[in-house]
């Protein structure tokens, strides 16, 4: 069974290392977001043939080398594109650390933890559009730990979980030549987005800590990103949330930092001396703004064919009810087979308090209805950045 990988960091890598060594199974390929990446790392050490995404949120066709069977997704947050699956005899599968359909998207686990559920799981399912809605191809569960977090159950449980299946499903395709594809029933599907803040059980207290939004601007180069981490690491701050590009040729970023109070100065002037290799560094530090009473974060996701208007109509409808935009997130992504341009919207907003979820997509949903887009609401997490 001829497979590529694309994941990132110690999940992938350790995904890669279990099936690398066995029988039956060759790597045409890995797919990894950044040259340091642990991935990367483990790619470049066994000889395999490495290819870098220039774009983070997605994986382009040429990605993909000829000949492969099977495309493997772990712990990647850029979405394979059909041009790439194409490429693929069996298209791609991934694993998400939950019983699918719930908690569908990026926190899975920290929604189950969130959530209280006393029963854990992992799924592997094939990649396709949604978020996380294609066919089961395998299925297991664990008991959740009473007392524990979001971290202890994927190392203890979800992780070792998500190698194991995933061999199963591998050695299945190569047995078979199939992967079992067994429809989810979106009567149980529970959304799981971003948390921004740290998940913590009931009766935990919140840690002292400051926020430092740090914007960083220069001539890309590998090692950038890493040097980030390395001084959060050093100061024990958290990397809450990032938004980072490639622009021209200059490397732009903006990351959230959750640093404890006694660091915060030392950090800043770690971060600062960056500028010494050619960064531009701008830190802005606070203690956090609550989100006021009179207001609570909604997510919003809209998904259709490409039209003029789109953002004009849907900012139009939003401002005249008094919602403000916390962040948005436009993409166009063209289909391999038609041709035609999807374009998606995904946004966290800012929705007085005394608007309930349901009017909101009322409102929102006709304007859907009319541009004939799908729509998805939810509460959202106070934002990081």
């Amino acid at each position: 069974m001829k497979c590529a990988l694309v994941g990132s960091r110690f999940f992938a890598a350790s995904v890669f290392e279990a099936l690398r060594h066995e029988e039956g199974i060759e790597f045409t390929g890995v797919v990894a977001p950044a040259d340091d990446d642990r991935l990367a790392v483990a790619a470049r050490a066994a000889g395999i043939a490495l290819h870098v995404l220039e774009n983070p949120k997605i994986v382009p066709g040429h990605a993909i080398p000829e000949g492969t069977e099977l495309i493997i997704a772990a712990h990647t947050h850029a979405r394979v594109s059909d041009e790439a699956l194409a490429r693929s005899r069996l298209g791609g599968v991934g694993y998400h650390p939950s019983l699918l359909p719930r908690h569908r998207g990026i926190a899975a686990v920290e929604w189950t933890i969130l959530e209280g559920d006393a029963i854990a799981g992992g799924s592997v399912y094939h990649l396709a559009d949604g978020w996380d809605a294609g066919g089961i191809a395998a299925q297991d569960w664990c008991f959740v730990k009473k007392g524990e977090n979001a971290r202890e159950l994927w190392e203890r449980a979800l992780a070792p979980m998500g190698i194991k299946l995933l061999r199963q499903v591998v050695h299945g395709a190569r047995l078979t030549g199939k992967v079992p594809a067994n429809v989810q029933d979106p009567a149980f599907a529970t959304r799981a987005p971003m948390i921004r803040k740290a998940v913590l059980l009931p009766g935990e207290a919140a840690p002292t800590s400051t926020s430092l939004v740090v914007s960083i601007v220069g001539t890309d180069r590998p090692g950038i990103v890493n040097s980030l981490a390395d001084r959060a690491q050093r100061f024990g701050a958290n990397w809450a949330a990032s938004h980072m590009t490639r622009l021209a040729g200059e490397f732009a970023g903006m990351v959230h930092f959750e640093v404890p109070r006694e660091n915060a100065q030392a950090l800043t002037n770690s971060l600062q001396g960056l500028a010494s290799s050619g960064l531009q560094v701008v830190i802005a530090g606070s203690e956090g703004a609550a989100l006021p009473a009179s207001q609570r974060l909604v997510e919003l996701e809209l998904v259709g064919q490409d039209q003029v208007g789109i953002v004009s109509k849907l900012t139009k409808l939003l401002a005249e009810r008094a919602i403000s935009i916390e962040s948005i997130h436009t993409d166009i992504v063209r289909s391999s087979t038609d041709g035609q341009k999807t374009f998606k919207v995904k946004a966290q907003l800012r929705v007085p308090a005394a608007m309930s979820v349901e009017a909101l997509q009322r409102d929102v949903g006709a304007l859907a209805s009319d541009m004939m887009l799908d729509i998805a609401l939810g509460e959202g997490a106070q934002a990081g950045l």
